[in-house]
Formats: structure tokens, C-alpha cells, sequence
């Protein structure tokens, strides 16, 4: 008996998909094509703001803590934006979870889209998988070497053009791209560009599926999100058992499944799909393309792997009808999703569009809490903020509500007017002043009401606070 420790861990058994045809192979390369077009294209999409404004049509400008996209801007204080849509972006998984398994895994995730496209490269420099296989297998020589550097440098291209692509949405991609080629980039810059693409050569050439088996929380918690109704990828075993293919004096009545080994050969995790639910399958479908190939060759109904839910296998098996997908959808579970997730978006598009043209704060100064000037008068002091959303400088006028004998002054300007820069908040200092014996100086607290106009659009708004005076 051997005194030697258990092994707990396998070391990695490379996976080498072969190419398959089919409906679901090619929803995922359009999938894989607009989503790449997406990331590395829309840095260089521009958008025209005015003189004062950067013209890129999506960029996260930390410097000035904005967000723009497209015609939005979003200003820090408008955080709860990115929060809503991240809100959404969680709903919107749950939903298509529970109606779909993990078809997020299977076409959208950034991981499953970058192994893919590695993938791609490799069967274009090596072959497909036979060719593959032999070339894992063949000792190192000059042909292995050539074919594995040229691999690893069109790898190490896309890793670089993924790294420098994120940094685009971080400053103007036309003048980052000038300085990290002449190396006057910043520091951070290179840094996050070489970061991307070291962790994208290594998670979607090397690592590949054991990202999502290992590191990825989302196949343990994706079981809570699931339930009998839920349309995944399955085999239908009471159809395709006992497998294989008869031979002369073999009097075994097998069933439709020949046991080809097509659906795991082109299974990008190496799993065999027949084996039933797996924390590692992600849903891409490619063995149902596989599959229905081999059936539509041997003139078999298609389907002996297929999207089907729990229930469907019940009903099937009891020899009724496949129930409709549509009925596996509209479900309390989904419907809960749904309309949680619309609720989300109407709030939002609302609280965007019902956005004042013109924003104040005002924050009163407290220490002290009021002066008594040389004549006796009570002056009270306002920290006014107001916030220029245009792409150009504009006035803005200050002025107090009408039938009071307040005396209102600005900080250094014996005018009532201040002149914001585009797309940049004002702040300025304003002294409200109430005469000596007045009402509002004799009074403890007294509502105020501060009035402010744009000079360009006319548009006036106010800010209510207190005036605070000496008291009887």
C-alpha cells in the first residue's frame, strides 16, 4: 500500500475546440465582432460639444470628474447615474439567467469573447484540432518553435491592443495614442496598458477555461438564479441511450447518439455535455451545432442535444409535446426581473431628462453665524455654487425676491454677476445684508430666498436657506 499523499489538484489538461458550422457558432462570431468593434472602436468615435469640451463621444475625464457619453454628461454629484445602470446591468444577468442558464458566459463575457478570439488566431497560425493536438504532443523543434512564437506575438498584439484601447476611455484617444508611442505618455498610463495586456495574454491564451472554473464566482452562484424552467443546454439521454452505433450480429437497439465525441470536441471547456448539468459548461451551444450536423448526416431528427428545460424532460419522457419556449419565460421569477429592471430604466431616462438646465448649492457660512457691521446692519454670508453645464462661458445674475430691504453683494465685484467657464462649476461668495432695526435684523431666524439667471437663456432658478439676525 502506498504511503504517497492524496493528489487534490490535476494539472491542466490543455483544450484544443475544433471548428464547428452552425447557427449558434455563428451567432457567437457576430456576437464576438460587434462587442470587440465596440471596445476598440468607440474610443475614436467623436462627438461635437462645443469649443470648451472634449469631442469624444464616450470618455471617463477623471482630471475634471466628468463622464460624458455622447449628449449626457454626468457630474459627480449625478453618481447615482453609474449606480442605476450598474443596478440594471445585476437585474438584467438575473433575468437572463433564469430564463437562459449562463448565456451571459456562453456569448457576452469578456473572458469567453477574448478566448475566443485567441482561439481563432491560434487555429489560423497551427491548425485545427488534430493539427494542434500533434504539435502539443511533437518534442520542440524548429517548426514548433516558429509556430508558438508567432502565436504568442500575434497574442501579445491583441493583449497590447486591448491594454491601450482601455486607456482610450480615460483621455483623448487621437492624443493619448501620439504620447504612448512617442513614450511622453504618464506613467499610469503604461502601466495600465502593460497590466491589460499581460492579464489578457495569460486569461485568454493560457488559462482559458480554468478562469471560469476557478476564478469566476458567477458558475457557483448562478444555481440560485435557476429553477426548473430555466433553458439550458442539455442531452436528451431517454433519446440518444444506450449510445453507439450497431455493427453486423450486434442485436443491441441503441439510440441516436453514435458516441462520435463531436460535442466534446468542440466544447470549449473539454466537457462532455452527456454527463449532465456542470459547474463548467457556459452554454455556447457549439455542441448542439455539432451535434445536429452529425444527425442531419445521418438522417436523425435533430435536437438529441438542445436548449431544454427540466420540465421539458419530464413531459418528453411521459411522452407528451416539448412545452413552448415562451412558456419556460413568462414565469413569476422572470417577470419579477423584468419589470424590476424596467422600473430601474424609466426612473433613470426620467431623472435625465427632468435634469434643471441650471443647478445651484448653496451652503451658508457658520462661523460666525452673522456680523454686525460698523452701522449697526446684519450681514450674513452664502457659499453659492453654480454649475454651467454649457459648452460655453456664461453670466450668471444674482439678485433677492422682490418687497424685502435686503441689500445683496458679491465678493470681490461690485456687480451681481458671475461668469461661469463651460462645463465648470462657480462658486462664489455672497453677502446678504439686513439693515440696522429692520425686521429681519431684530428676528433669530428669517427664510431668505436667493434668485439666480442665466444671461444667456434667461433662465432663472432660486435657492431657499436662513437669515439669521441678532434677536430681540
Amino acid at each position: 500500500m502506498s504511503d504517497a499523499p492524496e493528489q487534490l489538484y490535476a494539472a491542466r489538461e490543455p483544450v484544443f475546440p475544433k471548428r464547428v458550422k452552425g447557427p449558434f457558432r455563428s451567432f457567437k462570431w457576430w456576437a464576438m465582432g460587434v462587442l470587440l468593434g465596440i471596445y476598440y472602436l468607440l474610443p475614436w468615435v467623436r462627438w461635437d460639444r462645443g469649443p470648451n469640451l472634449p469631442d469624444q463621444a464616450v470618455l471617463v475625464d477623471m482630471a475634471n470628474r466628468r463622464f460624458f457619453f455622447f449628449w449626457i454628461e454626468i457630474w459627480p454629484h449625478e453618481f447615482y447615474f453609474i449606480a442605476g445602470l450598474l443596478i440594471m446591468a445585476g437585474l438584467g444577468l438575473f433575468l437572463f439567467t433564469s430564463a437562459f442558464g449562463r448565456v451571459w458566459c456562453g456569448y457576452a463575457c469578456p473572458q469567453t469573447v477574448w478566448t475566443d478570439l485567441y482561439i481563432l488566431v491560434e487555429r489560423w497560425i497551427e491548425g485545427d484540432r488534430n493539427a494542434r493536438l500533434r504539435l502539443h504532443k511533437q518534442k520542440w523543434n524548429l517548426q514548433k518553435i516558429r509556430l508558438r512564437l508567432t502565436k504568442w506575438v500575434a497574442w501579445l498584439l491583441i493583449g497590447l491592443a486591448t491594454g491601450g484601447a482601455w486607456v482610450f476611455f480615460f483621455a483623448d484617444a487621437p492624443t493619448i495614442a501620439v504620447e504612448l508611442v512617442t513614450g511622453t505618455a504618464h506613467p499610469m498610463a503604461y502601466s495600465f496598458v502593460f497590466t491589460l495586456t499581460a492579464t489578457t495574454f495569460f486569461f485568454g491564451g493560457i488559462a482559458r477555461e480554468q478562469i471560469c472554473i476557478y476564478a469566476c464566482p458567477w458558475p457557483r452562484i448562478q444555481a440560485a438564479m435557476m429553477d426548473e424552467d430555466t433553458i439550458v443546454v442539455a442531452y436528451r439521454d431517454w433519446r440518444g441511450e444506450p449510445r453507439g452505433k450497431a455493427r453486423k450480429g450486434d442485436t443491441t437497439e441503441y439510440g441516436d447518439c453514435v458516441d462520435c465525441m463531436a460535442c466534446v470536441n468542440v466544447c470549449p471547456m473539454g466537457i462532455d455535455i452527456r454527463d449532465g448539468q456542470q459547474l463548467e459548461c457556459i452554454t455556447c451551444a457549439l455542441c448542439i451545432d455539432a451535434c445536429d450536423d452529425i444527425m442531419k448526416k445521418l438522417g436523425r431528427e435533430r435536437g438529441l442535444v438542445d436548449y431544454i428545460a427540466l420540465k421539458d424532460e419530464q413531459n418528453e419522457r411521459a411522452g407528451n409535446p416539448k412545452t413552448p419556449i415562451i412558456k419556460h419565460m413568462l414565469r413569476p421569477r422572470t417577470l419579477l426581473y423584468t419589470g424590476l429592471w424596467a422600473l430601474v430604466g424609466v426612473a433613470l431616462t426620467v431623472a435625465l431628462f427632468i435634469r434643471p438646465a441650471l443647478e445651484v448649492t448653496i451652503r451658508p457660512v457658520r462661523n460666525p453665524t452673522y456680523v454686525t457691521l460698523a452701522d449697526g446692519s446684519i450681514r450674513n454670508t452664502y457659499e453659492i455654487g453654480v454649475r454651467n453645464r454649457h459648452g460655453d462661458d456664461r453670466p450668471y445674475y444674482f439678485a433677492l425676491s422682490d418687497g424685502t430691504d435686503l441689500k445683496i453683494e458679491l465678493e470681490g465685484t461690485d456687480e451681481l454677476v458671475v461668469i461661469a467657464e463651460a462645463d465648470e462649476e462657480k462658486k462664489v461668495r455672497v453677502y446678504v445684508i439686513a439693515p440696522k432695526g429692520s425686521d429681519m435684523a431684530t428676528r433669530d431666524r428669517s427664510d431668505l430666498r436667493i434668485w439666480i439667471k442665466d444671461g444667456v437663456t434667461g433662465d432663472r432658478t432660486f435657492k431657499d436657506t436662513v437669515f439669521n439676525g441678532r434677536g430681540r
